[in-house]
């Protein structure tokens, strides 16, 4: 797999979002995957549900494709991007994966789970997908659609949160247009994701591995190190103090909403809006973007957020709920 020089001859289709600063939305079904996967490989964006939340794809062998994303998102050039595979057999070809990352993914490939490995020099991807640095973040979607759009492009597809560049990431397909429409190409409207967090990402570069971001992926053993601590410099998606963030200001463990808050409760602390109900986590983390998204859409200026267990998937709840109430630039 060789990395390419980028020509912009993409056909009509495909520079929709040039001629009428419009984003098109493209069916879930096999001609619209087909459009979609015509765009990318000429060089163009197109969003796509997985099963965690909507990715912003481009070709991640084409470096200009690339920067695209990054320009679309206003992302800074030094946070990596995730690529996406089709399978393990192309996941081999980009990184090399140590036998404790195998013994992960070579069976079926976990939904939501992301390892980040060493690169391999002829993978042919595009040093804007890594930081230029010697690592690739590498997942395989269970999400039917993308998985279809991977095997008809034959290509990885490097995409991270189709969102601006630190805001709430998208569920739905609304979400994506609200941030960037006329900024790409095409989504591809496939509904609701399931899971409605982002991927848990661990990390394989040492002989220790360490979970580098949580998120929906929990089955891990508990002895293994857990980042926890923000960066300028990333290694790895999800790890700048300041991210995932509603126009609001964001009170966390708050048992009851203060004067002039919008309280989003969980479990026995009921709020404007309610995460669970029931206190299930599963339900919280396929509502909170959501949530967060109804926020904005209400013009919430202060928003308080009942506590969440600190255990399992109510880990990677809380570390984007830190993230969203991080002072911002």
């Amino acid at each position: 797999m060789q990395a390419r020089e980028w020509v912009d001859n993409r056909d009509a289709a495909s520079q929709v979002a040039e001629k009428t600063g419009r984003t098109k939305r493209l069916a879930p079904d096999s001609d619209g995957v087909a459009e979609a996967a015509a765009i990318l490989r000429q060089g163009g964006l197109v969003a796509f549900p997985t099963e965690t939340v909507y990715g912003l794809g481009a070709d991640a062998t084409n470096g200009q494709a690339v920067a695209r994303i990054f320009e679309a998102k206003g992302r800074p050039s030094f946070n990596p991007l995730i690529v996406h595979v089709a399978d393990l057999e192309m996941a081999e070809r980009i990184g090399k994966l140590p036998k404790p990352a195998r013994n992960l993914v070579s069976n079926d490939w976990p939904a939501g789970l992301s390892v980040v490995v060493p690169l391999k020099p002829d993978a042919g991807i595009s040093e804007l997908v890594t930081a230029g640095q010697n690592t690739v973040a590498l997942r395989c979607p269970k999400s039917p659609i993308a998985l279809e759009l991977l095997r008809v492009l034959s290509r990885p597809i490097a995409a991270p949160s189709a969102n601006v560049s630190g805001k709430i990431s998208p569920t739905i397909a609304d979400h994506v247009l609200n941030g960037l429409d006329g900024r790409i190409d095409a989504v591809v409207d496939g509904g609701p994701t399931v899971s409605g967090l982002e991927s848990t990402i661990v990390g394989f570069a040492t002989a220790t591995p360490q979970i580098l971001r949580e998120g929906t992926f929990v089955d891990l053993p508990e002895d293994w190190s857990r980042f926890t601590q923000a960066t300028d410099r990333p290694v790895a998606p999800g790890q700048l103090a300041s991210h995932y963030a509603p126009k609001a200001s964001v009170r966390l463990n708050a048992q009851a909403a203060a004067t002039g808050e919008f309280l989003l409760g969980f479990g026995p602390v009921q709020g404007d809006l309610t995460l669970s109900a029931s206190g299930d986590l599963v339900e919280a983390a396929a509502r909170l973007y959501a949530a967060l998204h109804e926020a904005d859409a209400r013009d919430v200026r202060r928003l308080a957020v009942a506590p969440i267990p600190e255990t399992g998937l109510g880990r990677a709840i809380n570390d984007r709920l830190r993230r969203a109430a991080a002072p911002r630039d």
